[in-house]
């Protein structure tokens, strides 16, 4: 695996547009301020999980107790 790319907050300014570039091709690009990473940036696939994950129909339903314990009914 190759090592992301780093560059310094000016750097990161300056460049912005190619570093886009770069993400959007799958680079994963590491920005640095005085030499310590700060932000590490990489593409999601949004949809990546779509027909993985089932919420329940009663997913907003609290259990008994539950609202009262946490002050939400009298």
């Amino acid at each position: 695996m190759e090592a992301a790319r780093q560059y310094n907050v000016h750097e990161a300014k300056t460049h912005f547009s190619r570093i886009l570039q770069q993400v959007e091709t799958g680079e994963e690009v590491v920005i640095s301020r005085a030499g310590e990473p700060i932000a590490k940036v990489n593409r999601t696939d949004y949809g990546a999980l779509r027909g993985q994950i089932h919420i329940p129909e009663d997913f907003d339903e609290l259990p008994d107790g539950i609202a009262e314990a946490f002050g939400m009914r009298g």
